[in-house]
Order: structure tokens, then C-alpha cells, then sequence
């Protein structure tokens, strides 16, 4: 088995989305523009109720999945299907939105702290047409392993004994939410043939056997490919870990759109300007 280490460390560039709601943007940037299958990493979020208040309003987007996981404050979802539904903290929306969807996601507080990820994941030219689909895991459903050293909660994948509540998907993903204590090592077996990464909201980190520089809150860890983690905590240390088995094809952007090829962007812009866009 081979160590994995560290590829690159990208600080979060300060951005905005939305109607304005501040975010940092890690995937999806001149650095780090994309990570086969993840097309975007945003941690947003403020204590400041006027950084967020105007959400994110109705929007469309074609040809990929977004996850959404809530760690503080409520947020309010409704779209073009019918669906309607309140994240809470711990929370998780899994959005599929195949050939079309339009919704809008909006702050239900009016003060208090915000925080969380929005994470985009490409899909195959395959299931790029599908109809959309859902799957909304409350807190206490998601796996979790708890011991003296760490707290792990799994919403993709499995560790140890604790599973995340998807099960099935085309590039095998793993998403962990990670706690782990000062001084204390996660380790961790990755499919060698999976792109990862590792997403510092805070604390400090070493990571694999070579020397590298020193990791900073809000930071994306770029992972060689490898087998084995090792992350040692050199104070306590609050990170995500992501992975997936890369699609390998040829994508084209349009915003929200994401494709395989331009003339695919041109048919979804043209659908969504003529009103045929979201019709299932």
C-alpha cells in the first residue's frame, strides 16, 4: 500500500453567490478549477445576518448533483417539481438535477450563524438527461463513529462501523466530517483509483511522510493518489474528507449548466429561456 500525500494546499478565495450570500470558493477556482468528478466546493456562510439573508433565489441548473450540508442555521428549499423541505443543522439535501431544475434556497433565520458546504459533482453524458432526484438526510440519520480521539460523520462511504445513508452511486463517493482531537492521527484506506481531498475549516494538520507547508483554516489539501491517509492533528482539527472515482469525460460550462460539449449549454440556455427547461 502507498502513503498518500499532499498534492497542494489552496487557501478559499472570498467570493459571493446568490443574491450575495459571502462564501469561500476552494473547487472551482484558477487553482483548482476542476477535480474530476467535484466541480465546486463553496463553504458559506456569516455571523452576520446581512451576508445571508437574501439567499439564493430561484435558479436553474442541468447536469449535476449538488450537496448541501447545513452545520449552522436553517435553510428553506422549493422548486420546480413540487419538492419543498427545511435543512436544519447536520443536515443534508443530495440534489440530482439531470436535465433540469429550477429552485431557490433560502435563509429560514433571521439571525444567528450560518455555516456550511455546497459541493458540485459532475455526472456522466449518460444520466445528464435523467429526471431530477433527492435525497434529504436529516442529522440523525447520518453514520457516526465516536471514540476518544475523534468524532466522524459519515454521509458518504463507511468508517469503521458507520455507514452514510447513500449507498449506491456511480463514482463511489466518500464524504466525512471530521473532529479530531490535538496530537491524535485518522487514518483511513482510499480507492487508490479515487481523486481526494481534504477541506481544513479549522486547525492544523500533518498529512502523509513528507515535509509540506503549513495548513491553514479554510484551505483545500489537494491528495496524491495513494491508498493509505494518514492525518495527524497537531491542534484540535475540524475537516472534511472527499473522494470519488473520476468520470473521465469531457465537460463544458455555462454557470449553472455543466456538459459535455458548448452546443449542449446553447440547448440548455435555449430551454431555459423559452420555458421549456424544467418540464418533466
Amino acid at each position: 500500500m502507498s502513503q498518500i500525500e499532499i498534492k497542494k494546499i489552496i487557501k478559499a478565495l472570498k467570493s459571493s453567490d446568490g443574491a450575495g450570500v459571502k462564501l469561500k470558493r476552494s473547487i472551482g477556482t484558477p487553482e483548482a478549477d476542476y477535480i474530476d468528478p467535484f466541480l465546486m466546493l463553496d463553504e458559506f456562510g456569516s455571523e452576520n445576518k446581512d451576508d445571508y439573508l437574501a439567499g439564493f433565489p430561484p435558479h436553474p441548473h442541468r447536469g449535476i448533483e449538488t450537496v448541501t450540508y447545513m452545520l449552522n442555521g436553517e435553510f428553506e428549499h422549493e422548486d420546480s417539481t413540487g419538492s419543498k423541505g427545511k435543512m436544519g443543522p447536520g443536515d443534508v439535501q443530495w440534489m440530482k438535477t439531470g436535465r433540469g431544475i429550477i429552485h431557490s434556497e433560502m435563509p429560514a433565520m433571521t439571525g444567528g450563524k450560518l455555516l456550511g458546504f455546497q459541493l458540485w459533482i459532475n455526472m456522466p453524458a449518460i444520466m445528464k438527461k435523467n429526471k431530477p432526484e433527492y435525497l434529504y438526510m436529516k442529522g440523525k440519520d447520518l453514520g457516526v463513529h465516536l471514540d476518544n480521539e475523534k468524532k466522524v460523520k459519515v454521509i458518504a462511504g463507511k468508517f469503521e462501523k458507520a455507514k452514510g445513508p447513500l449507498t449506491t452511486h456511480n463514482v463511489e463517493p466518500i464524504y466525512f466530517h471530521i473532529v479530531l482531537n490535538e496530537g491524535k492521527e485518522f487514518k483511513f484506506d482510499i480507492p487508490e483509483g479515487h481523486n481526494a481531498f481534504i477541506y481544513l475549516l479549522q486547525g492544523e494538520l500533518n498529512i502523509g511522510e513528507k515535509k509540506h507547508d503549513k495548513t491553514h483554516d479554510s484551505s483545500l489539501i489537494l491528495l496524491e493518489r495513494g491508498n493509505k491517509l494518514i492525518a495527524k492533528a497537531i491542534k484540535k482539527s475540524e475537516f472534511l474528507l472527499i473522494a470519488g472515482k473520476p468520470i473521465g469525460e469531457p465537460i463544458a460550462r455555462g454557470g449553472p449548466f455543466v456538459m459535455n460539449t458548448k452546443a449542449e449549454i446553447l440547448e440548455a440556455i435555449q430551454d431555459y429561456n423559452n420555458g421549456t427547461f424544467a418540464k418533466y
